[in-house]
Order: C-alpha cells, then structure tokens, then sequence
C-alpha cells in the first residue's frame, strides 16, 4: 500500500495527540478530528475514522488505570447504562455538513478550553457523593454528543467529575476511559449501520495511535500529565477548532 505525505503527516499528529490524550485517561478523538480537519480530510470519513481509533486507544487506557486501581464501577455503570444506547442513536444520525462542521468546532474549541484551564491539575480535596440518576441523565447526554460527533464524551465528563468533585483525579481518568470506550465502540456500530467510509490509512493510523496510547497510558497511570503538554494540546485543538467554524 502506497502511502502519501498527507496520511504520514496526520499518522504524526495522531500519534501526539494519543500520547497526550491516553495520559489523562482520554482516548484521542478531538485530537484525531483535530488532525485530520487540519489537513483537509472530508467530515463523512473523520467520523467513523476517530471513534476506530478512540476504541483502539480508549481500550489501552482501560486497562493501564484498572490495573493501577483507578477507576470506580460506582461511578461508572450508571454512567454507561443511559450513554450506550443513545451514542449507538448519535452515531446512526448522519448530520449535515453545515451543522457537523461547527458542532465539531465548538467540541473543539471546548477541548481546549478545558485542556488550557486544566493544565496545572487539581489539588487534592474532599470526594463528594453524586445520585445515579444524575449520572444517569449525564451519559445520555453525553452518549448523544458523542456519536453525533465522533468524540467519547471524556472531554466533557472528566471536567464535569472534576469540577463537582465526585471522584480523585486518577479515578476520573480511568472511568472516562471506559466511559469513552463504550461510547465510541456503541457509536461505531451506529455509523457502521449507514453507508459508512474509513480513511485509507486507518491501519497505519491504527498501529501509530497503539503506540502512542501504550505509552500515554503507562505515563498517565502513574503521574498526572505535564501542564506544558496540556497548554500546547490547547493550541492545536483551538486553531483546528476555529478552522472548523470559520469553513463550514
């Protein structure tokens, strides 16, 4: 298979953007989005071609913050029964590229938003106690947007736990990851029940964000992620993000 300078490129950005996500439990796929919306890549592909790579990564970051015991069934079970059926629903609806484009775009412009704001990490506090049917009523929410867009739901969900304090920061990390997982993998079989189209170069895309995650991951799981890395992710997901509304 022939590969051209555009799929190494992205292959690049991906591989920084699984690094840096996997690190906080993330599986990727504003990065990815990110990435490929840089470089032109059609909406209809970006899609499908970000929640494959979010589950490859996503699954990787499952399992390095559970073995590090960062995670919380509590937490996440009601989280996950409300978000899988609606992402299989969001992933199914295919959205117009007038509505897709500055959707993505302000998912994008969030991220970073929170990526910037986040950078020097929580302190430690006092968990507070959440009612499942909140956290019922926040995967639905976010299972919705996140097939709608082609994103887990992380970058939404970690800031929301972390602002009301409902779990330590590591725990977050790892319940975003198997949030993020479900959601993208129930997401994919909703766009894989319409005509769907990967990008040619998801298998090298796929081996590059492996790596990258493994190695996110394994740093993450141990130590929170460099505030420095956090504020140039901001940089990238901000102009990819404004690219996105500004062209639409």
């Amino acid at each position: 298979m022939s590969v051209d300078i555009e799929t190494l490129l992205i292959a690049l950005l991906l591989l920084l953007a699984a690094l840096l996500y996997s690190s906080v439990g993330h599986g990727g796929a504003s990065g990815y989005i990110a990435a490929m919306s840089l470089l032109g890549v059609a909406p209809a592909v970006m899609k499908p071609t970000a929640l494959a790579l979010n589950i490859l990564v996503s699954s990787v970051a499952v399992f390095k913050f559970y073995r590090a015991g960062s995670f919380s069934w509590q937490l996440f079970i009601p989280l996950a029964i409300t978000a899988i059926p609606m992402a299989y629903i969001g992933g199914a609806i295919t959205l117009p590229v007038h509505w897709y484009k500055p959707l993505v775009g302000v998912v994008l412009v969030y991220a970073a938003w929170r990526s910037f704001s986040t950078a020097q990490g929580a302190s430690s506090y006092d968990v507070q106690a959440v009612p499942v049917a909140v956290l019922c009523v926040m995967g639905a929410v976010l299972g919705l947007l996140s097939g709608l867009t082609g994103v887990g739901g992380g970058i939404f969900l970690s800031p929301l736990l972390l602002f009301f304090r409902w779990a330590p920061v590591k725990v977050i990390s790892g319940v975003a990851a198997a949030f993020i997982l479900v959601n993208s993998t129930a997401g994919i079989f909703g766009v894989m029940s319409t005509n769907v189209q990967f990008h040619p170069g998801l298998p090298l895309w796929a081996l590059v964000v492996l790596v990258g995650g493994f190695i996110g991951a394994e740093y993450g799981s141990k130590r929170l992620a460099n505030p420095v890395i956090q504020r140039l992710l901001a940089l990238v997901l901000l102009v990819a993000g404004v690219k996105m509304i500004l062209t639409f």
